[in-house]
């Protein structure tokens, strides 16, 4: 009787392709059996996404303007007295002025300007305008030899030190790669850039793929930069397979294929090629309305990984391999035949 249920229970399901539980889960409508399919997998290719905000895009850095905690080095030609220190030999930031945090500046005979959001030919022109004064025909020198305007970044670089935004611009990809992203823990797809309280995520790793550039993405004072660690975003691997585990997302783009051949591929002995499940989550605020998908692929024959490979596995889904019906009947038999073994035991004479 226990066989006879034990092979009913395999059979049930069979024309989904599904188990037993999950065929009764598809029944009631709580979970969507889809087959991976070359239309499928087309119609998935055929999604468009903007990799990176339009906002982002079109910001153009003008001029530079001094921001407070600048360093303002300041020379009048044939009038070295003005030079603030002992003269050149000294280091360029201890002969230059401050700007202070309220945005002022102090010169001698030009007394205090406010020189925030200044252009540097501006406060070049004003300086000029007020030692003509003192001074017949002044020629002035105006430079920015410390930088106050920083970009921040954390996460997972190798060195997150401030950058400076200099009267060069500096881009996206400037500022990532002089902070040397760690590629073992970052997660390239999940680059977040906050501005003006405002954060814009940017896929990096579908930016430089296929071969494309990454756009110049200008930065601008007060930004912040934030690679995520890729410990927190992961697909699970489970049944029939040679190593099941955990596998960590570094990039956007992982495959089936990829998945699979991770974990070193389906077990040749246990594993049914035609159960190979993608189960992807449920939408907890909506689950009366959208029920969990489930994408399933025939890997039996060669051609499968053809679709495999170009089938997308998304953070957070498990993939899940059948067991062969052979398996399951040598399990069974494994747990019927110890069982067996101490009802013979128990029914045997003790000879007492």
């Amino acid at each position: 009787m226990a066989v006879a249920s034990f092979l009913g229970g395999c059979a049930s399901g069979g024309g989904s392709g599904a188990s037993p539980g999950v065929g009764d889960l598809i029944d009631s409508g709580d979970v969507r059996l889809v087959q991976i399919t070359p239309e499928l997998v087309a119609a998935n290719r055929q999604i468009e996404r903007d990799p990176v905000p339009k906002e982002l895009l079109d910001y153009r850095p003008e001029s530079y303007r001094i921001n407070p905690g600048d360093t303002i080095k300041v020379t009048v030609w044939d009038h070295p007295e003005l030079d603030t220190g002992g003269g050149g030999g000294q280091d360029v930031l201890a002969n230059g002025r401050l700007v202070h945090p309220d945005g002022t500046f102090y010169y001698p005979y030009v007394g205090t300007l406010k020189v925030d959001g200044m252009k540097i030919e501006d406060l070049r022109s004003a300086i000029t305008s007020r030692l003509a004064h003192y001074l017949q025909s002044p020629q002035v020198d105006v430079n920015v030899v410390g930088y106050g305007s920083r970009v921040t970044l954390q996460g997972a670089f190798k060195d997150t030190s401030s950058q400076s935004i200099t009267t060069v611009p500096l881009t996206l990809s400037q500022a990532v790669g002089a902070a040397v992203v760690d590629a073992e823990q970052a997660d390239l797809s999940g680059l977040v850039l906050t501005r003006d309280g405002k954060s814009h995520r940017i896929d990096m790793d579908a930016l430089s793929s296929h071969g494309s550039a990454i756009p110049n993405i200008y930065l601008k004072p007060g930004d912040r930069l934030y690679m995520p660690f890729n410990d927190r975003k992961e697909a699970y691997v489970m049944g029939e397979v040679l190593r099941p585990q955990a596998i960590t997302f570094k990039t956007s783009d992982l495959t089936l294929t990829q998945v699979l051949g991770r974990v070193g591929g389906l077990n040749p002995v246990t594993a049914k090629s035609e159960a190979v499940y993608v189960i992807r989550g449920v939408d907890l605020d909506n689950m009366e309305h959208k029920p969990a998908t489930v994408y399933q692929l025939d890997a039996s024959t060669p051609a499968a990984y053809a679709l495999a490979d170009e089938f997308s596995v998304k953070p957070g889904d498990v993939v899940f391999v059948g067991e062969a019906g052979v398996t399951r009947w040598n399990r069974f038999l494994s747990q019927l035949l110890p069982l067996s073994g101490i009802i013979r035991n128990a029914a045997a004479p003790t000879g007492n």
